[in-house]
Order: structure tokens, then C-alpha cells, then sequence
């Protein structure tokens, strides 16, 4: 089984709740529970693609009608989630709430290299 994507999801909440504590801790409150939100919105969706990736085929077409809804899924919860983190979270730091966003989603792009190193580790040249 492929844990890529569950080590992925789980560096990318360990990395914003670092983020967001180190940001608590410099600038307060209000800017560490923003950088928290901002990652906490980029790791819910994530994780309900990864989901639907993850899900087995039932046949051959199914993976990527998986792919398709989750992404579209994916899309939705993060407008569903800022949009109401905007109209219902007040004090707000919207530079905390992007930033841990986009950190957190920075994160994504560590899977190639896991991904890429588990490829290395798993060549197989005939036995030779």
C-alpha cells in the first residue's frame, strides 16, 4: 500500500501547527489561530481528495472519476471553508490565514519527493 499520500497530509498538519504556534508565539493570538485556520483549510479538502484517491477501483474508469470529484470536492470545501472563516471569524489576520494556507499547501509538492524516493527504494533491475 502507498502511504504517500497519508504522510502528505500528515506533514502538511504537523508544518501549520508549527507554523501557526511559532506565529502565536511572535505575534499573538489572533495571527496564530489565522495561520492555524489558513492550514486547517488547506488540509481538510486535501485530505478528502486524498480519500477518494485512496478508495479502491472498481474498475478502470473509476480512478479517475475518483480523481474528478475529489478535486472538484476538494475545491468547494476550501471556497465553503474561507468563505466562512471570512464572514464568521472576527478578529481575523487575512495575511495569517494566507500564509498558513499557502505554506501548508507547499507541503504538497514534499509528496514527489516521497513518492520519487520510495521509487528509488523499490527498483527492481531483473534481479541483477
Amino acid at each position: 500500500m502507498d502511504l504517500t499520500i497519508p504522510r502528505v497530509l500528515w506533514w502538511q498538519f504537523v508544518v501549520g501547527a508549527v507554523l501557526a504556534a511559532a506565529l502565536w508565539g511572535v505575534f499573538g493570538t489572533v495571527v496564530g489561530y489565522s495561520a492555524l485556520l489558513g492550514s486547517l483549510i488547506a488540509v481538510i479538502p486535501n485530505a478528502f481528495l486524498g480519500l477518494r484517491i485512496m478508495a479502491p477501483p472498481r474498475d478502470p474508469g473509476a480512478l479517475k472519476q475518483a480523481a474528478w470529484i475529489g478535486e472538484i470536492g476538494k475545491l468547494g470545501l476550501t471556497v465553503l471553508f474561507f468563505t466562512l472563516v471570512f464572514t464568521q471569524v472576527t478578529p481575523l489576520s487575512a495575511a495569517a490565514l494566507f500564509a498558513g494556507f499557502i505554506v501548508t499547501q507547499l507541503v504538497t509538492f514534499s509528496g514527489l519527493l516521497m513518492r520519487h524516493g520510495q521509487e528509488q527504494e523499490t527498483d527492481n533491475s531483473n534481479g541483477s
